[in-house]
């Protein structure tokens, strides 16, 4: 997996060169979800670190919660009026943010979506993110293989992220039924799934209290959950503490999603069995790379070979390894954390 990393990362460094000089009276935004989940601070670290370094200006926006589309809607309209050269986003309603994007392209702006897939993919003119099934799909793999035989009857609670069912969301929690062997009714949507195996979905809004109140939801369905899915670690630790309150943060195996510096010290401490590790600071500082390049000479960034986005990596973190499962240690992914 880091293979895929490093060789993205070179792809759009090769498509970034001579952008460098393109930053005089060029501004751009950095729109996302929160301003307090650690993944958009690690986001709006590597945008700001890669602005200056290219003297373009750079204005950051947010929502006050996840889901917070309002906010969204208004700092795009900021941007347009700015005269905003590019816009990176991480869309809180895929769908619904799209008129507003429209609105910035017919406007000349670069849209770059970031980790978040708008629906459809193609309304952003390109989208920088983690492959978001396949880190749904290796945490999937990995606990059906930790599980064994035992995964015939596991019991599992997915923890997701909002009522809304936006594309990050639908696809990790996918691409963990698919790993873990479960069939998947239609695969643009959760919670359509047949499989007793599945006690239900929450919604978390991606942060600690609502993981500790999802997990509390579908234990009162079932007591006996012994797989938990969370769509990100602060949700993976909330869920925790709702066990632990249970006494049986001992006995459940919880995944997830992120691989932040704080997911992987959790991982360490035995709170998350396996979490696959994406790389926001990489997708905000080559998204800037991208608006520099395109004020330049209008070139629009392209995707990866394959695939309808640019794929920026990702890599399953875990000290305990399975047969068929390619992954790498904590030590490792604490020294690769959200870079």
């Amino acid at each position: 997996m880091k293979t895929i990393l490093a060789t993205s990362a070179i792809a759009l460094a090769c498509l970034s060169t001579g952008a460098f000089a393109a930053g005089d009276d060029v501004s751009a935004c950095l729109i996302t979800k929160t301003d307090t989940n650690p993944f958009f601070v690690k986001m709006r670290e590597g945008a700001a670190a890669k602005a200056a370094e290219l003297g373009i200006e750079l204005n950051s926006y947010a929502g006050k919660v996840d889901g917070d589309n309002e906010a969204q809607v208004n700092a795009i309209e900021t941007c347009i009026a700015n005269g905003a050269k590019g816009i990176l986003i991480t869309a809180s309603s895929t769908s619904a943010i799209v008129p507003s994007v429209q609105q910035a392209r017919d406007a000349g702006i670069l849209v770059i979506a970031l980790d978040t897939p708008l629906d459809p993919i193609d309304a952003a003119d390109m989208t920088f993110a983690t492959d978001n099934f396949l880190a749904g799909e290796l945490i999937g793999q990995w606990a059906a293989a930790k599980l064994g035989d035992a995964a015939k009857d596991a019991k599992i609670a997915m923890l997701d992220l909002d009522v809304s069912q936006p594309t990050v969301g639908v696809l990790r929690d996918q691409g963990f039924l698919k790993g873990f062997g479960i069939e998947l009714g239609d695969p643009n949507k959760w919670g359509d799934e047949t499989d007793p195996r599945i006690v239900g979905h929450d919604v978390t809004q991606g942060n600690e209290e609502g993981g500790r109140k999802a997990m509390e939801n579908l234990l009162a369905s079932d007591p006996y959950v012994n797989v938990v899915y969370t769509i990100n670690e602060p949700a993976a630790a909330g869920a925790y503490e709702a066990l632990k309150s249970m006494g049986r943060e001992n006995d459940v195996l919880i995944v997830s999603v992120d691989g932040g510096c704080p997911g992987v010290a959790n991982v360490a401490d035995g709170v998350i069995g396996a979490t696959s590790q994406q790389y926001p600071l990489l997708m905000a500082s080559k998204g800037i790379e991208a608006i520099a390049q395109y004020a330049k000479d209008g070139t629009k960034p392209a995707a990866t070979e394959g695939k309808d986005f640019f794929d920026t990596g990702v890599s399953l973190v875990t000290d305990q390894p399975v047969d068929g499962v390619e992954s790498i240690s904590v030590a490792d992914g604490k020294d690769m954390c959200w870079g």
